[in-house]
């Protein structure tokens, strides 16, 4: 199989639109870690203003553990591997961090 550049890179050396390609890589991959991370912030921000006692805490819980778990994911496939700064910037609670990468049943 072969495989060649779009049309509007064919005046590009092979070099050229290499490049071309992994800046758009790079760009969809900074731009998902930053929606990711957002997604984390958010749920975290929920979560530490809702009362201990709150009904709904359990299933928060778990979604915000989901959405830092993949934010950690998402970081871990940029190449950043340690998440301590992250932890303590997004104020994430020990009760979520327990809970990475645990799967709710349907």
């Amino acid at each position: 199989m072969t495989v060649r550049p779009p049309q509007n890179l064919s005046s590009l050396s092979p070099n050229a639109a290499v490049d071309v390609l992994a800046a758009e890589i790079r760009m969809e991959k900074a731009i998902s870690l930053e929606r990711t991370g957002e997604a984390a912030a958010k749920a975290v921000a929920i979560l530490n203003a809702l009362p201990l006692d709150d009904p709904e805490r359990p299933r928060l819980l778990a979604e915000t553990a989901e959405a830092v778990w993949g934010y950690f994911i998402q970081r871990e496939l940029m190449g950043q591997s340690s998440h301590g700064a992250v932890i303590r910037d997004l104020a994430i609670p020990r009760e979520v961090l327990v809970r990475l990468g645990v799967r709710r049943m349907p």
